[in-house]
């Protein structure tokens, strides 16, 4: 029995070594010119089972029993190359695409000493360190090297001197142990996977040697490596649980775009088919929570959100945001966090949370001090890194602390994070599309106050949205009649459906409850839809007709028209860029290789739309995006000027300080209304920027 084990062992060699013969000429011939330097030596796992019927048996022995595969695979290399017998340990094999990933949380006992593929987002990492991996120990008496291997975990030394056989002190010897780069990573399951309301479960990672220092949080990764356990051990009592982790062998970035959402061939040929649908537009914005009555002009929006637009890589290494940003300020019980909801859901990538609870941390990234790095400083990630490729959706953005939404800054333009806390500095990528809303700051919206005094957000912020869209719930007949009958209606069908599960009706059947849902179920359903936008991102890449572009320049220039030297400014570069990734998302919808001029029109009308709500400065008759970009409308900024001039006037020779009256009475005459003055003023006083010595007089500080 032992003889044919011997024999199917060389057998097993032979076969490697006429594999990587064949398919592994050149790496070898690199690896053998580059070592030490360049220690590994990756293995595409699906070359090893395509290697005629012995490639089938070696890929199935790889994944039953990992640790013998590897050391076969070192012995060959060691055989083949100029390579050292000592130097076999330092040789690192690596596979990849293997065919099969398991989820974390169907990870079981079975799986342990195993060969597994998991998949997921990178949650925590701790910096590279050295592990001793072989330690030399000298004898006190004799002064003979001892080498002891040590395994993961605990530090292993010898008691007694296997040379003089006394039982004596062992020192270390650092110059002469052999020491290896590692880190710890914890991967968690990706948030498309899981359904509502399920905890995504984690794994920790060991990494080693060249794989170290590759990653960051929020990586989406596919890791391959071998299912190890450790003993739990419990203030020196060791216990019966046993802790899981993966020994890392690779890791496969797994960049693919919304890679995901697996879509066969039936469910192309039938989003090819809704592609084609002269009523598609109408169709997807009517999917979008259409339990929510109206607001069609929001829908549309977020449906351009949901394609978004095509992120751009230039020559000199700069990039152009593609995601489309977009803000709901609204009257309470108008269903803005309904529809969040409803995006995240929809979306092939989407993270919820609500701002009350949320910190900078939170959001953006953390260092944490836990057991995890062993009571370093570990990197952790937070929303807006989880939701990379995706959508966002941020509730109750008003509600945030101050500095807490200063993080969101860097993360809408940039699309990316950049942390330097306890030592640690890096740059992490959150390249998703924001969707916010917020309420108003006196409960309900004043469509007569600038937008900037409304919200509790800094003008540097809103300016950051692509979109700005405000609800407003104002009492009008047909309108209230319409919504009434439309909430009535999707809650009876929901007792019905209820009532129907748990006591059957006579005479109602499914096609009754269908004929009554039809109202307030989406026109294309939601798990198509998914696909139809994962698809549509995956393989669409739209570029501007010259009539498009065009219409586009033409709004442009017509808002850009209407400033003079005196007048306010109407939009900015911003606003155009906007409508260019609006246009792409349009195009996106219908799986057009071509921006269209129909696309250019239908965003200039969803922008125009907005800048009127947001923009229009009632009193002039004219937009102005100061209101939005500074917080501060050119009105007011000619009235501080004004104000300010008038006193140093005034003042003579003193030059800052003049009566009060004299002042309101010297800007009256320049054509402001006197409330507006004395309004103007008591800001001023308030803020510090002037004081009353006296009563009456003001001075400007």
């Amino acid at each position: 029995m032992a003889a044919t084990r011997e024999v199917s062992v060389s057998d097993i060699r032979d076969v490697w070594k006429s594999f990587l013969r064949r398919h592994y000429r050149k790496e070898l011939a690199d690896l053998q010119r580059e070592f030490p330097l360049s220690r590994s030596l990756v293995i595409d796992y699906r070359k090893v089972e395509k290697f005629g019927t012995k490639g089938l048996e070696i890929a199935d022995a790889l994944l039953e029993n990992p640790g013998k595969v590897i050391e076969d695979v070192r012995d060959t290399l060691v055989s083949l190359g100029p390579f050292k017998e000592a130097d076999g340990d330092r040789l690192n094999i690596r596979f990849v695409n293997l065919p099969r990933k398991i989820a974390i949380r169907d990870i079981r006992a079975d799986h342990i000493n195993r060969f597994v593929t998991v998949e997921g987002i990178l949650r925590k990492i701790t910096e590279v360190r050295p592990r001793i991996v072989e330690a030399a120990f000298r004898c006190e008496v004799c002064h003979k090297e001892v080498r002891v291997a040590q395994r993961f975990g605990k530090f292993s030394e010898p008691d007694t001197c296997t040379k003089c056989e006394k039982k004596t002190r062992m020192d270390l010897v650092p110059t002469h142990s052999r020491f290896v780069d590692s880190q710890k990573l914890r991967i968690q399951e990706s948030p498309e996977g899981l359904r509502g309301g399920e905890q995504p479960q984690s794994l920790d990672i060991d990494v080693t040697d060249d794989l170290t220092g590759g990653v960051a949080p929020g990586d989406r990764v596919i890791l391959n490596g071998i299912l190890r356990s450790v003993q739990r051990e419990v203030r020196g009592v060791k216990h019966t649980l046993f802790d899981i982790f993966l020994e890392c062998n690779s890791i496969e970035i797994a960049e693919k775009e919304f890679e995901e959402v697996e879509i066969a061939e039936k469910d192309e040929e039938m989003i090819r088919a809704l592609s084609k649908d002269e009523h598609l537009s109408h169709k997807v914005i009517h999917s979008i929570a259409p339990t929510i009555y109206g607001n069609e002009d929001v829908k549309e929006a977020i449906a351009l959100q949901l394609f978004g637009g095509i992120m751009k890589e230039m020559p000199d290494a700069s990039h152009l945001r593609g995601d489309i940003h977009i803000l709901l300020v609204g009257d309470p019980g108008i269903a803005k966090s309904q529809l969040l909801r409803y995006v995240v859901k929809i979306s092939p990538r989407g993270i919820y949370t609500s701002g009350k609870s949320t910190t900078s941390a939170g959001l953006t990234a953390t260092a944490v001090k836990d057991e995890f790095g062993d009571g370093r400083w570990t990197l952790e990630a937070g929303a807006l890194v989880l939701a990379d490729m995706g959508i966002a959706a941020v509730d109750e953005l008003d509600k945030m602390a101050k500095e807490d939404r200063s993080a969101l800054h860097e993360a809408m333009e940039q699309q990316s994070i950049s942390v330097a806390k306890a030592g640690i500095t890096a740059t992490l990528r959150s390249r998703c599309a924001l969707l916010g809303a917020a309420n108003p700051k006196l409960g309900r919206f004043d469509q007569w106050s600038p937008i900037g005094d409304q919200i509790n957000m800094p003008a540097s912020l809103l300016s950051r949205f692509d979109l700005i869209f405000v609800m407003t719930d104002q009492p009008e007949q047909t309108r209230d009649e319409a919504i009434a009958g439309h909430i009535l209606k999707a809650h009876s069908v929901g007792e019905l459906i209820i009532r129907q599960a748990k006591n059957p009706i006579a005479g109602i059947d499914q096609e009754y409850i269908d004929r009554e849902l039809q109202p307030v179920k989406p026109d294309i359903d939601p798990v198509i839809l998914r696909k139809y936008i994962a698809f549509s991102k995956r393989t669409c890449y739209p570029v501007l007709a010259e009539e498009a572009k065009k219409t586009l320049v033409e709004y442009y220039l017509r808002l850009r028209n209407l400033a003079d030297p005196s007048k306010p400014v109407p939009v900015t570069a911003r606003q155009l860029e906007a409508l260019v990734r609006l246009a792409e998302a349009s195009a996106r919808m219908r799986l057009s290789d071509t921006i269209e001029k129909e696309d250019a029109e239908r965003v200039v009308r969803i922008v125009d739309a907005c800048l009127r709500q947001i923009a229009y400065d009632p009193k002039t008759g004219v937009f102005d995006i100061d209101k939005v970009v500074t917080g501060i409308p050119k009105q007011t900024r000619d009235l501080i000027r004004a104000i300010k001039e008038a006193v140093r006037t005034l003042g003579g020779e003193t030059g800052n300080r003049a009566p009060i009256p004299a002042v309101v009475d010297a800007v009256v005459s320049q054509g402001f209304e006197r409330d507006r003055i004395q309004k103007q003023i008591e800001e001023f006083l308030r803020q510090g920027e002037a004081i009353e010595p006296r009563h009456g007089i003001i001075q400007l500080i």
